[in-house]
């Protein structure tokens, strides 16, 4: 009788199979034997293949990806270790990727780009080198992976979210302003499309009373706390949309006891509305 596996593992199976090219069975042995995690897999997985090849293909893949960045640096001769905004911006077209997806902060995080529209080379070929991704049409296929699983991969999704604070952080800023931090957290938490997943649920429409509580009572940027704290509550609030789990008294920032609160007023001014309809 075959394994059942999770929605989650699933999406890996599929992350490993489009970058290795290897069978089901073999996405399946590598993936639990590395505790489930695509970017270990795939590398002992290409190890294991390079070690029956005289030499390997590290130092081909090195060479084909600094020679795949320097086709799109703007300024060589000033800049000949960075990709800037326009070089970026044909980069991802050439990727078949719009610069509004979410999959464009997966990137991001995948090549560590120190900011939004920017790619160093040291990271450039240190991510694509994890992922196997060393010309165009494998990396389309990697970016075709990472959209699909942004939804599913928990461990995936918090690693894109934490490294969006530092894309979104502008002039060696220390927070986001929080105008930025909105439109991201509207591009974090939508659904469907290729986006994270969704804060907005049935019975409650979470993100959009975030950012109406933001705009209405907070005025101050967004530091790195309460962005990550953020992501723990988005996550618990759809696991358990009555707030059993909240405490007064935990470790949270003093923005989300108040969003509770007003989230609690929201619901009493539905429930009203409910009754007299």
């Amino acid at each position: 009788m075959p394994t059942a596996y999770s929605g989650q593992q699933k999406a890996k199976i599929q992350q490993f199979v489009l970058v290795t090219s290897a069978a089901d069975r073999v996405a399946t042995k590598y993936l639990k034997a590395n505790d489930w995690n695509v970017e270990q897999a795939a590398d002992i997985y290409f190890r294991t293949q390079n070690s029956t090849t005289p030499g390997g293909a590290s130092s081909g893949s090195t060479s084909a990806l600094n020679k795949l960045f320097d086709k799109y640096r703007d300024a060589p001769a000033d800049n000949p270790d960075t990709i800037g905004i326009e070089g970026a911006m044909k980069y991802l077209q050439d990727l078949k990727v719009q610069l509004d997806e979410i999959v464009v902060l997966a990137i991001g995080e995948a090549l560590q780009s120190p900011t939004m529209g920017e790619f160093t080379r040291d990271g450039f070929v240190r991510g694509w080198k994890s992922l196997s991704a060393d010309t165009i049409p494998k990396q389309q296929a990697a970016v075709s992976s990472l959209r699909t699983s942004l939804a599913l991969d928990a461990d995936l999704f918090r690693r894109v979210y934490r490294h969006t604070f530092q894309l979104a952080r502008t002039g060696g800023q220390k927070a986001v302003a929080l105008e930025a931090a909105q439109e991201y957290w509207r591009l974090l938490f939508s659904s469907g499309g290729g986006g994270g997943p969704a804060w907005n649920t049935a019975t409650t429409p979470w993100l959009d009373w975030w950012l109406e509580f933001l705009h209405a009572r907070w005025k101050k940027s967004v530091n790195r706390d309460m962005w990550n704290m953020t992501l723990e509550f988005q996550r618990l609030s759809v696991q358990r949309e009555d707030m059993g789990w909240w405490d007064e008294q935990g470790a949270w920032p003093g923005v989300l006891d108040d969003f509770v609160a007003y989230v609690r007023e929201r619901r009493e001014v539905e429930g009203g509305k409910m009754e007299v309809e």
